[in-house]
């Protein structure tokens, strides 16, 4: 199941060199692709915000 990026994210950038699969795209907002997310959690534990988790 892929991760996703709530309104909380403040786009700080952190999470985006974390992705070893490149599945972030930047924006206002960042987005996760769940497409290519492989489910790791690498961007979650760098988010200072908490504003990643795991799709319900």
């Amino acid at each position: 199941m892929a991760y996703i990026i709530s309104d909380d994210c403040t786009a700080c950038g952190s999470c985006i060199n974390e992705c070893p699969v490149d599945a972030i795209s930047e924006g206002d907002i960042y987005v996760i692709d769940a497409d290519t997310c492989i489910d790791c959690g690498a961007c979650a534990e760098v988010c200072p915000v908490e504003a990643i988790s795991e799709a319900d």
